[in-house]
């Protein structure tokens, strides 16, 4: 097993900065939808995170940023996101079909 390095506070301010920043490019909660920069990362909800995790993850940066959201949503820590929520406005909604 890999000597894995602990995250410090530092860096799980970045990943979270990172992935409330982060918009979703394209699909049903791209800029089509959501404009004009797409749905931010920290907004999609779960069941669309789960659909990428069963059916494979963008490539790059925006599939790990995917992923480790998925993981704190996941794990009941979605509150981490409401200092950037607060900072933008609060949530994105969904729209109505």
């Amino acid at each position: 097993m890999e000597n894995v390095p602990i995250p410090t506070a530092e860096d799980l301010c970045t990943l979270l900065a990172d992935i409330a920043g982060t918009h979703m490019p394209y699909g049903m909660y791209g800029p089509a939808k959501f404009p004009p920069h797409g749905c931010p990362l920290m907004d999609l909800p779960t069941e669309y995170l789960d659909w990428f995790w069963q059916r494979g993850w963008p490539k790059g940066k925006l599939g790990r940023l995917m992923e480790q959201t998925l993981l704190i949503k996941n794990s009941g820590l979605d509150h981490l996101f409401t200092p950037f929520r607060d900072a933008a406005g609060g949530r994105r909604k969904y729209p109505r079909s």
